[in-house]
């Protein structure tokens, strides 16, 4: 199974599916092995664990909701063989195994939430806000409509989610981390390295002569493919969003400014002061400082005689909701530049204060912002819109009118794209800017075809996207003269690495063999350079990602030689000190590792729990409904 595992993911979709897959699928790292198939046990079925049934359309739904969530994030659909070729399927329906068995625990243990608590948890879901940050009735309707729910069945949902949890979490607990693994991930994540190094370029690899034409000729025989044109797609798009159909001329003058008010800070920029408080715990001792300062005495000397420092009193420059205390703030902001308070009774005690610079604020006016605020406005109210316009797009659509029809019947603005590639570009090779690249419009538009009337999209803002393939241009062979030039230049930067590779493969054996490396450099007339710091995988001081990679791969005094991403550089060097940064317990960095790896422990035993569950509720699994779903082929 675990070559099978590799298998899957040594592509470069399948390294990305594993990435993104893995957020989502906690509650099914002990799944791996849905291996006991029971067939017949119900026709509409395709899993039983315990007293509850996953039915097919249950697991079709599921199984295409986060096939399509899954493409969105990759930006290009995944199709069904990749789906199965990755575990998508067993992965899919494990996941609902663990939930449909925590759910099961849920009952059997008499676990319940009361209606005010999934009421306040919808209540503060920030997805719901509306403009003036609080519940929006209308977005939680729309939001939850557009993700195929009725209000009663998102609760419900809510409230299994809500359980969930809480088993998990009871399960997992507090878990210790091992000190030997956070210092030996500290170790793997934080090493650094220094090197000195040589860098072959260009004048190293020498002059290049230009092929001849039957070089060059073979050259492009042997990579036609390589120099393909590839297939355009003509397209129209029709795109349906709170801003395009937004009419701010619409908003009444009095609505905006309510807003307004409403948000008049964040339309400006607050009045900041230098402050600095000497807290008393006496109110005497207060009165004593107040007498001194109307004296002579200094807020400094003040400072000074209770043995406070700086840190100890200054506030910085804030504005005036930085200041916890109200009274504190109040006062603040009635001295004027270099005044210092009489005492004030405040929350923490008996406090004098200093103003120093004072930094005015500044304020828009309405009818600076208004057409911001009416936009705004518009744009939410145009929200509870997009689903009536959606219906009529659809209708429209089921009468056999095109995109181009529909949109000038309702007022809308139909886009056409005349030629697009695979990877968004027009023929003249620049991006066609009036197809988003969220969600992946590219590759639905690669996998329908002329006359397919396809699903609407829907974007991150809450709107849809309609789209119609309406001409194919397919790919084809282009002959030499096409694109010389570029088979040209294609044949100049090959020549040039395999250069270069031979070059820097004799001065590697020539220092691995005793040479120094500042010797190589003066012989060769190189600039021998260094480096410091270097991490795994990152590109750092000017030196390509690969050069960290090789040098993480030999021990110190080692030498390497590691290619520029392009091959039109080659680096020689020499790793000359390794040191791991020991672990602060004080510091972010340090906590945060120890917290993830906390959650990998939590995941490890959630699994191991979910596999005990599972096992004594009794999982079946109906392999012939699964590929019905799914489309794989029975097992015999």
């Amino acid at each position: 199974m675990l070559r099978g595992i590799h298998k899957a993911t040594s592509t470069w979709l399948g390294k990305a599916v594993m990435a993104v897959v893995m957020g989502f699928l906690i509650l099914s790292f002990a799944i791996w092995g849905i291996g006991d198939i029971f067939r017949g046990f119900g026709a509409n079925s395709v899993a039983k664990i315990g007293g509850t049934e996953i039915t097919i359309e249950q697991f079709r739904q599921f199984y295409t909701d986060k096939l399509q969530q899954l493409g969105q994030q990759l930006r290009r659909p995944i199709s069904p063989d990749q789906a199965r070729g990755l575990g998508l399927d067993q992965r899919f329906l494990g996941q609902m195994l663990a939930e449909a068995a925590l759910d099961e625990e849920a009952r059997k243990l008499r676990l319940g939430l009361s209606d005010k608590t999934i009421a306040e948890r919808i209540m503060t879901d920030a997805n719901f806000k509306g403009l003036n940050g609080q519940f929006d009735r209308g977005r939680f309707e729309q939001i939850i409509r557009n993700a195929g729910y009725s209000e009663q069945r998102y609760v419900a949902e809510q409230r299994k989610v809500l359980l969930r949890r809480q088993i998990a979490q009871s399960v997992s607990g507090e878990l210790p981390v091992p000190k030997t693994m956070v210092e030996a991930v500290n170790r793997y994540q934080n090493e650094r390295r220094s090197i000195e190094f040589v860098q072959l370029a260009a004048p190293q690899a020498g002059n290049i002569p230009d092929p001849a034409a039957e070089e060059l000729a073979k050259y492009f025989d042997e990579r036609k493919v390589t120099f393909r044109a590839p297939e355009y797609r003509k397209v129209t798009l029709l795109s349906l969003t709170p801003a395009e159909i937004a009419k701010p001329d619409a908003i009444a003058d009095a609505d905006a400014k309510a807003l307004y008010e409403q948000r008049k800070d964040s339309y400006g920029q607050a009045e900041k002061r230098e402050v600095r408080q000497i807290v008393f715990p006496k109110p005497e001792d207060a009165a004593a400082a107040e007498e001194k300062i109307k004296n002579g005495a200094s807020f400094d000397d003040i400072i000074k005689e209770r043995g406070l420092s700086a840190g100890d009193t200054n506030l910085g420059l804030v504005a005036k909701r930085d200041i916890i205390d109200p009274a504190v703030a109040e006062a603040a902001f009635s001295l004027q530049s270099g005044q210092v308070s009489a005492p004030i009774k405040g929350t923490f005690g008996t406090v004098v204060i200093s103003v120093g610079k004072i930094e005015p604020g500044s304020q828009k006016t309405f009818e600076e912002v208004a057409p911001e605020i009416k936009q705004q406005l518009a744009e939410q109210r145009a929200r509870n819109e997009i689903n009536d316009l959606r219906d009529k797009i659809e209708d429209e659509r089921a009468g056999g009118a095109t995109l181009t029809e529909t949109a000038k019947k309702l007022n809308l603005k139909a886009v056409e794209v005349e030629a697009v590639d695979r990877s968004g570009r027009a023929p003249d090779g620049n991006p066609v800017a009036a197809i988003p690249r969220s969600p992946d419009v590219i590759g639905a538009v690669f996998g329908s075809d002329v006359g397919i009337d396809s699903e609407a999209m829907q974007l991150p803002d809450g709107g849809f996207l309609y789209y119609d393939v309406t001409g194919i241009t397919r790919t084809r062979e282009r002959t030499l003269e096409e694109v010389k030039d570029q088979v040209g230049a294609r044949w100049r930067a090959d020549e040039l690495a395999r250069r270069l590779k031979a070059t820097g493969d004799d001065m590697l054996a020539r220092v691995t063999g005793g040479m120094p490396l500042a010797q190589l450099a003066t012989e060769n007339g190189l600039q021998l350079e260094t480096a410091f710091g270097l991490q795994r995988g990152q590109a750092s001081g000017g030196l390509p990602a690969s050069v960290s990679d090789a040098v993480f791969k030999v021990g110190k005094d080692g030498f390497g030689v590691a290619d520029s991403d392009s091959g039109d550089r080659r680096y020689i060097f020499r790793v000359t000190e390794i040191s791991v940064p020991p672990l602060n317990p004080q510091g972010a960095s340090p906590e945060q590792l120890k917290a993830n790896l906390q959650n990998s422990y939590a995941d490890d035993v959630i699994g191991q729990y979910l596999a005990r569950v599972e096992s004594d509720l009794s999982v079946k699994i109906n392999q012939q409904a699964v590929n019905q779903v799914v489309g794989g082929q029975a097992n015999n």
